[in-house]
C-alpha cells in the first residue's frame, strides 16, 4: 500500500500548521489494516466448520465498517467538506444501531428502544471521530487501538463472548502489524480510511459486550475504560477549540500529543506515554470486569480521580507553541 500511495501521490504533505511530521508521508496504510482484519476474520469462520449465523453476526460490524472506510479514503484522497462526511456517518450509525436493537445484540440496554438507539448512535459516531481525531501522531492511534484490543479479547474471552474476542485480537493484530510501519518516525500513515474504519470497528465491538452479570448498569463503564486516552484527547480538543470559537472540525495543535511535546517529550517518548495511559485504564476495565469484589466503590473512585485529573492538567496546558 505505501508503494501504490507513492506511485499515485496519495501522500500527506505538511503544509498545515497542525502537522507534526515535516516530510511528505504516504497514505493508505488503513488499506492494509481493513484487508488483514477482514480477510482474516472471513478466513476464520470458513476454516472453522463455516457458521452462517457467526458469519452474519461478524458481517454486521465489518459492512459498516467498510462504508466507514470508504467516507475515509474519498476524504483522503478528494478531501471531503466536514458536514457530509459527518452525515454519511451518521447514516451508518442508524443501522447499525438499529440492527444492534432488532437482534438483541446491545451489550448493556436500558430497555427502552429509543434510548438505546440514541446512546448507540452517539458511542458509534463519537468513538469513531475520536479516533480520527486521535490519529495525530505516529503510531498514537495504531498502538492506542492494540492495547484496547488485546483488553477488550481478555474480558471477551472471560465472559463467553467468543466473536467479540475473536474479532478484538484479529483487530490487535492488524494494528500491530501496521504499528511496525507507523511507529516514529512513520514510514506510511493509515489515514482517515483507517482510522474511521478502525474507530467504528472498536466501538461497535465494545457496544455489544457484556461485560459481567455482577457488574449491572456498572458495565457501562468498561468500554469508556478500554477508550479511555482517546475520549480524553476528544474531550480536551473540543473544548478548546469551542472556547476560541473555532470549528471542532477543524485541525489544530491541541491534542494531548501537541501537549506533551509542547511540555518538552520527544515524540517516541509522548506516544509512549499515550499507550501507558491506555494500557493503564484498559488494565481497570479487565481488573473490573474479572475481579470479584464485593465493594466497587474505591475502584471506581480512583478511576475518577485519575481521568478528572489528567483532564485538567491537560485542559490548562499551554494551547500554542
Amino acid at each position: 500500500m505505501r508503494y501504490i500511495a507513492l506511485r499515485h501521490k496519495v501522500i500527506d504533505v505538511p503544509n498545515q500548521t497542525h502537522k507534526t511530521h515535516l516530510e511528505p508521508v504516504p497514505y493508505l496504510g488503513g488499506i492494509a489494516i481493513v484487508l488483514g482484519t477482514v480477510f482474516t476474520t472471513y478466513a476464520a469462520i470458513i476454516a472453522s466448520n463455516f457458521d452462517l449465523e457467526m458469519f452474519l453476526l461478524a458481517s454486521s460490524i465489518l459492512l459498516p465498517a467498510l462504508l466507514m472506510s470508504l467516507i475515509g479514503l474519498i476524504d483522503d484522497i478528494k478531501q471531503l467538506k466536514p458536514w457530509p462526511r459527518f452525515l454519511a456517518q451518521n447514516v451508518i450509525a442508524f443501522i447499525s444501531s438499529w440492527f444492534l436493537l432488532i437482534t438483541n445484540t446491545l451489550g448493556t440496554p436500558f430497555g427502552l428502544p429509543v434510548l438505546d438507539l440514541a446512546i448507540s448512535m452517539l458511542w458509534l459516531v463519537g468513538i469513531t471521530n475520536s479516533i480520527n481525531f486521535f490519529d495525530n501522531i505516529d503510531g498514537g492511534a495504531s498502538g492506542t487501538i492494540a492495547v484496547s484490543g488485546l483488553a477488550l479479547a481478555i474480558i471477551a474471552f472471560a465472559t463467553g463472548q467468543s466473536l467479540i474476542a475473536a474479532m478484538s485480537l484479529v483487530l490487535a493484530g492488524a494494528t500491530i502489524g501496521f504499528l511496525l510501519w507507523n511507529k516514529p518516525p512513520a514510514r506510511i500513515y493509515m489515514g482517515d480510511s483507517g482510522a474511521l474504519f478502525l474507530g467504528i470497528l472498536i466501538a461497535s465491538l465494545t457496544v455489544r459486550l457484556d461485560s459481567s452479570q455482577e457488574l449491572g448498569r456498572l458495565g457501562l463503564l468498561i468500554p469508556v475504560l478500554i477508550l479511555a486516552i482517546p475520549i480524553l484527547d476528544t474531550s480536551v480538543s473540543v473544548i478548546k477549540r469551542l472556547k476560541r470559537g473555532v470549528s471542532v472540525f477543524q485541525g489544530g495543535k491541541d491534542h494531548l500529543s501537541h501537549r506533551l511535546m509542547r511540555l518538552g517529550f520527544q515524540k517516541k517518548n509522548a506516544v509512549i506515554t499515550l499507550w501507558v495511559g491506555s494500557t493503564y485504564f484498559s488494565s481497570i476495565a479487565v481488573w473490573l470486569s474479572l475481579a470479584n469484589f464485593r465493594n466497587y466503590g474505591p475502584l471506581i473512585s480512583l478511576v475518577t480521580i485519575s481521568w478528572i485529573s489528567l483532564f485538567a492538567f491537560f485542559v490548562f496546558t499551554q494551547d500554542t507553541d
